[in-house]
This record gives C-alpha cells, structure tokens and sequence, in this order.
C-alpha cells in the first residue's frame, strides 16, 4: 500500500486527525514558508501526535547498518525499516528543513524529537552527510530533467529515502505543479521513491497507478484558502491507498 506524507501542518487538531485518517508521516516545516512552524507549534504537535501513538518511538531510529547493502538496495532497504517503525510507531514525524546550516538542523531535530529530516534546499553530499537523524533528500525535477540525472544525485550519497518534487526557476517544493510522470516512473522502477509536487485528492490515484511510488506527499493540494482541510486530507489519503499497485 502506497505511504502517505501530510506536510506543512501547523496545529495539534488538524495533525492528529491526519493520523487518525491514516497519514503514515506528518509533515513540519521549518524552512522559510508559509507554512513553517515556530517553536510553541511544534510542541504541541509532536505532544499531541506522541500521546496517539500506540508506544513511544524511540530516540535514534534503526535502519540498515553501512556497509550491509549498496547501491539502490541501500534506499530498498531504508524504505523497508521506514514501513516497519510505521506498524509500530504511525504516524512518523518528519522536519522539512532548507537554508539552514547543518548543526542548526540537527540541534533542531534532535530537541523536536522528529524520527526523520527531510532536506529540501538541494544540500550537497556532505551537508547530508552530517546530518545525525535518517534523511530523506529532495531532488527538485525540472523540465529538462531525466531519470539519469536524478540516478546521478541519489548516487552521491547514501541516504534513507528520495523526494521527487518539482524543480526550476528556483523554487524548492509546495508549488503545487507537477513535473513529469513518466520521469518519475522511471525512477521508481529502480528505487523506491516518495512523489511530490501538485498532487491532490482528484489525481494521487492516477499518480500512484502510473507512478506506482513507495509514497506520496502533499500540501497545498489538501488546502482550502491556505488552510488544511481535514476532508480534503480524508479524500486524498483514501484515494492514495485505494490503489492496487505492482510493487
């Protein structure tokens, strides 16, 4: 079944009622946007989701060990250990992070308590690199982009998951545009992905049946003037997951 990330939350009610839809990750921004949370907001958030989950997550979170696997088996095998701390420890809450210099992003994680960082900023390899929490890497797919450029970028670094979001023009996500398909498709026939970029409750289920991603992420398009709606979470989440797919 196909993950489902719900980004740019910015109140208890509405992340928790996300979780209880059958969001499997929870989206906070801490980048420059709209939609970025201060401080008050995340506590309460991350209080609010921690007293739903089942058992408390734990402080470091366990994936494959360096050297076990390589290559894109490494990301198969992150995306394997992401779906297992989702049995257990649903939703997982994940800090969307650009601009931001690298101890700045890992004090921030680790005060947070988040379980994953997402980096959306196109940060080099060795930023990544520093990073303490299990990353999951933003590559912003512009026009002219092609499923080799992207294998380019994964092969960089190692990291627990990619993010294919819309690119160019310098933007860095939450435009509600799409990017090609069948780009991305290319892509998640080799490596597990989690597909972003204009994507809504009227066209995730054609974007998972042709895509056929490990995950899908979205924001503006579950908004109703600027703002989560609850239903229009329902709506997508139910059509994400209601899609059979070959994986």
């Amino acid at each position: 079944m196909t993950r489902v990330k719900i980004c740019g939350l910015r109140d208890p009610e509405t992340a928790v009622a996300a979780a209880k839809a059958g969001a499997d990750f929870i989206g906070l921004v801490f980048a420059e946007s709209k939609r970025r949370v201060t401080p008050q907001q995340c506590y309460d958030i991350i209080e609010a989701l921690n007293a739903e989950r089942r058992t408390p997550p734990p402080a470091e979170f366990e994936g494959p060990i360096a050297g076990e696997v390589r290559g894109l088996s490494w990301l198969g095998a992150w995306s394997d250990a992401i779906d297992q701390a989702i049995a257990r420890w649903r939703p997982l809450i994940v800090g969307v992070f650009a601009g931001m210099d690298a101890d700045e992003v890992n004090d921030i994680a680790a005060t947070a308590g988040l379980d994953i960082v997402q980096l959306s900023g196109d940060e080099p390899a060795g930023f990544v690199r520093n990073i303490q929490h299990p990353v999951i890497r933003t590559i912003h797919v512009a026009p002219e982009s092609t499923a080799e450029d992207i294998f380019e970028v994964i092969a960089e670094v190692p990291t627990a998951g990619i993010h294919l979001d819309t690119g160019g023009k310098g933007a860095l996500g939450g435009t509600g545009q799409a990017f090609d398909w069948d780009v991305a498709a290319a892509v998640a026939r080799r490596a597990p992905i989690m597909l972003a970029g204009g994507l809504a409750p009227e066209n995730v289920a054609a974007a998972v049946g042709q895509v056929e991603p490990w995950a899908v992420d979205v924001s503006s398009g579950v908004e109703t003037g600027g703002s989560k709606d609850i239903e229009k979470i329902r709506a997508f989440i139910r059509a994400a997951k209601g899609v059979r797919v070959g994986r």
